[in-house]
């Protein structure tokens, strides 16, 4: 590995991940870690050495969708071999998402939105990216099929997840990383961005994505989602609306691209009557056929709104059914959304006298969220309370 490592750019994440992986004493190699940690572009970084200087290896490098492996891994992985003016178009299958070397070692990308994918041929060295993401069966049968190496990296935002044990294991090896193992590869702004979750009055977000610790609380309804620059193109698009007048009313569009959930905020105002909100949703041109997902406890507001030419309609009332539905998706949310993620850091479930968890959210700071389960849950969901609260 010596020779990667006289002309690339690497963090003490990546020296430590080649370490454990040199060593070969590990069964898994776990990278936790906070945002910007730099621990995928890393462990990249090592396995794209591993495939230069080992003939014939096979390295699988997975995630829970292929639009993420696209906009993540797989971004990083052509970016380094650019820079290391190794990739080659000729080399590459955009169709089968496999990049041969010349040496007869390659890397494929896959999503396993059909976990069918993940009982497929076998491989040498297997990477899955934000595993905690992927269903434990999966990991298990991925992992059966894997020869030497598994490495995996997460952030640690879940109260509860598969992921934990296997990094806790002494068999394997847990590395650690934050935004300073990273910090002279990030912008002033993405650091002051991280540094701003100190402020917050819940430090669950500065604990998990500035730290890199296990921070969630029980309570805490919705660790599943990540900031983005902004929605994708493509994909079905729906609107959420939640109506209000001393609260205000919210109104929110999804974007239902490739199994994930993307979140805009659009309205978030006090003091708008029926009219008021039939005036401000015809100016946004929303196509016709567009349906906005309203509060069904006030159909006379859903009435008025359709009678105005607005395709309001009712949303499936679950409230339960609908946070596990939207818990069990990979959420992104726009970075301007300023109210809507405000409520995603403090939206929490209720306690009961004995400090036990109810199955019932607290009624505060939900305006913009409750109109974007309207959206999702109505539209991309069968309703059922059979779900497993994970």
């Amino acid at each position: 590995m010596s020779d990667i490592l006289k002309i690339v750019k690497t963090t003490p994440v990546f020296q430590k991940n080649l370490a454990a992986f040199n060593s070969g004493k590990y069964a898994v190699i776990s990278n936790a870690g906070g945002s910007r940690s730099g621990k995928t572009y890393s462990i990249i970084q090592l396995l794209i050495g591993v495939s230069l200087q080992r003939p014939n290896i096979r390295i699988s490098i997975v995630s829970h969708s292929l639009p993420h492996i696209k906009r993540g891994a797989f971004r990083d992985f052509k970016e380094i071999m650019t820079n290391l003016n190794l990739f080659n178009d000729d080399d590459w299958r955009a169709t089968d998402f496999v990049y041969t070397f010349e040496n007869g070692s390659y890397i494929e990308f896959f999503g396993i939105e059909d976990p069918g994918r993940a009982r497929g041929p076998g491989r040498d060295i297997l990477f899955v990216n934000e595993a905690n993401l992927v269903q434990k069966e999966i990991f298990d049968q991925l992992a059966m099929r894997t020869r030497g190496q598994i490495l995996i990296d997460y952030n640690p935002a879940d109260f509860v997840s598969w992921v934990y044990p296997v990094s806790d294991n002494p068999k394997n090896k847990t590395i650690h990383s934050t935004y300073l193992d990273n910090i002279h590869n990030l912008s002033q702004a993405q650091i002051d961005y991280i540094e701003s979750y100190k402020d917050l009055p819940d430090q669950f977000m500065w604990k998990v994505y500035g730290l890199g610790q296990r921070g969630a609380s029980a309570e805490l309804i919705y660790t599943n989602y990540k900031v983005v620059d902004k929605l994708p193109e493509g994909g079905d698009v729906i609107f959420g609306l939640d109506f209000g007048y001393n609260n205000p009313s919210a109104l929110v569009k999804l974007v239902h691209y490739d199994g994930e959930i993307y979140m805009e905020e659009i309205i978030y105002q006090t003091k708008l009557t029926t009219n008021d909100l039939a005036d401000r949703l015809k100016s946004l041109n929303i196509p016709r056929g567009t349906p906005i997902y309203c509060d069904a406890a006030e159909p006379k507001s859903i009435e008025e709104l359709f009678r105005m030419g607005v395709n309001a309609k009712p949303a499936a009332k679950d409230v339960y059914a609908g946070i596990l539905f939207m818990k069990s998706k990979a959420m992104y949310v726009t970075a301007n959304s300023k109210n809507l993620i405000a409520e995603l850091q403090s939206y929490k479930w209720k306690k009961n006298k004995n400090d036990e968890i109810m199955e019932e959210p607290v009624k505060e700071s939900d305006h913009a969220l409750d109109a974007a389960r309207y959206a999702a849950f109505t539209h991309i969901s069968k309703p059922t309370r059979n779900i497993l609260f994970i």
